[in-house]
């Protein structure tokens, strides 16, 4: 599935091009899996760096956190063709995240003017529901260069 930017499909190698251009997304390992209207489904691949607790080994909260906020703004990325700042976000914690590979699925729930919503969830390989979050987003007319 593709979504199409400003009339221009967007590939799901075209936006894994574009979320790899940060040293942070490839730290997380992240690779697009699908992307739509709105959506966007991710694969974060599991490291050593990631646990909280070297005794549990379950997955630091900030790392589900991040994944949550980042899917929610790609999500809105396939609509808009730019990354938008995150004004406000949520997130509820269901399960602990053992190790292993994590995916996440976003989609936009609210598009505005100004602000939009999304929403994320995580889950293990097994589809066990990890966590879930929902963040604000400025997709408001960006401010002119300044001279």
């Amino acid at each position: 599935m593709t979504s199409k930017v400003r009339g221009i499909p967007l590939t799901v190698e075209a936006l894994e091009a574009r979320v790899n251009a940060a040293p942070y997304h490839r730290w997380l390992g992240l690779r697009v899996l699908a992307v739509g209207p709105d959506t966007v489904e991710m694969r974060a691949t599991w490291r050593e760096e990631w646990m909280a607790n070297a005794e549990r080994r379950h997955t630091h909260g900030g790392i589900i956190a991040a994944l949550i906020d980042l899917a929610a703004d790609w999500a809105l990325y396939s609509r808009m063709g730019r990354g938008v700042p995150t004004i406000d976000m949520r997130v509820d914690y269901h399960g602990a995240a053992m190790p292993g590979d994590l995916l996440v699925k976003a989609k936009v729930i609210k598009f505005g003017r100004q602000f939009s919503v999304s929403e994320a969830q995580v889950t293990d390989l097994d589809g066990r529901l990890l966590a879930s979050g929902r963040g604000t987003y400025f997709t408001g007319p960006l401010a002119p260069p300044k001279a």
